[in-house]
C-alpha cells in the first residue's frame, strides 16, 4: 500500500509542478501573477469579502491585502461596501476586470483535453475520490475549508435507487451522479461537522 501511496502523491506532485509553471505564463501573458490572476478570476464569477477570500485561499489577509490592492491599481478590482455588513468590504472585478478574466483560461488547454478524454463514469469517479481526500486533508486541518458538496448543508449522498444519480441536492431539489459533485460551488452553505462527518462517511462507503 505504501508504495501506491507514494504513486499517487507523485502523480499529484506532477500534476501541481505542471499547473504552477501554466499559472505564471497565462498570468504574465496578462500583466498578473499568478495570486493576482487566481483571485481576479475568483471575484469575476462572485464578490466576496476579504476575510472569507483569504480563508478560502489559505493565505494570510496581509497577502491577500497586497494582491487586491494591485488589481485595484490596474482598474481591474474594488473594494466595496457589503451590502450585509456595513463594516466589511466586498472585492468586486470591474468590467475591465471581468472582460480580461473571460479570456484568461480557467484550465490550461492540454490538462482540460486530458479530462475530456476520460469517459463519464472514470470522471465522476476521479471526483469523488478527489472530495474525499480533500475532505481528509481539511479534517486534518492541512487545507481550508472549501464550497464542495461534502461540507454543504444541503449534500445527501446515496439516497436515491438510481445507480447513476444516487446524490441529492436539497438547494436545487434534484438528484445527480458523482459526475455532478461541486468542489467549488457558489450556492454552499456549510454544514455541521455532524453532518459533514455523516457525508463523508456515505460517500466513502458506498463506491
Amino acid at each position: 500500500m505504501q508504495n501506491q501511496i507514494r504513486q499517487i502523491a507523485t502523480a499529484f506532485e506532477r500534476l501541481a509542478l505542471f499547473w504552477r509553471s501554466n499559472q505564471w505564463s497565462v498570468a504574465k501573458e496578462y500583466g498578473l501573477n499568478p495570486s493576482q490572476g487566481d483571485v481576479l478570476q475568483r471575484i469575476s464569477r462572485q464578490p466576496e469579502r476579504a476575510a472569507d477570500l483569504a480563508q478560502r485561499l489559505g493565505v494570510t489577509q496581509a497577502s491577500l491585502s497586497d494582491t487586491i490592492s494591485a488589481l485595484v491599481a490596474k482598474g481591474l478590482a474594488e473594494r466595496r461596501p457589503d451590502p450585509e455588513d456595513g463594516r466589511a468590504r466586498r472585492i468586486e472585478a470591474t468590467g475591465q476586470g471581468r472582460a480580461l478574466a473571460a479570456v484568461m483560461p480557467d484550465v490550461p488547454e492540454p490538462l482540460d483535453a486530458a479530462i475530456a478524454r476520460l469517459g463519464d463514469a472514470d470522471r465522476g469517479a476521479l471526483l469523488r475520490t478527489l472530495s474525499l481526500i480533500i475532505r481528509s486533508l481539511q479534517e486534518a486541518e492541512a487545507i481550508p475549508i472549501q464550497q464542495m458538496c461534502l461540507t454543504c448543508r444541503h449534500f445527501r449522498p446515496h439516497v436515491h435507487d438510481d445507480p447513476a444519480r444516487p446524490h441529492h441536492c436539497g438547494f436545487v431539489d434534484a438528484a445527480f451522479g458523482n459526475g455532478g459533485l461541486r468542489l467549488d460551488c457558489a450556492d454552499h452553505e456549510t454544514a455541521t461537522e455532524e453532518e459533514a462527518a455523516r457525508n463523508r462517511a456515505r460517500l466513502a462507503a458506498v463506491g
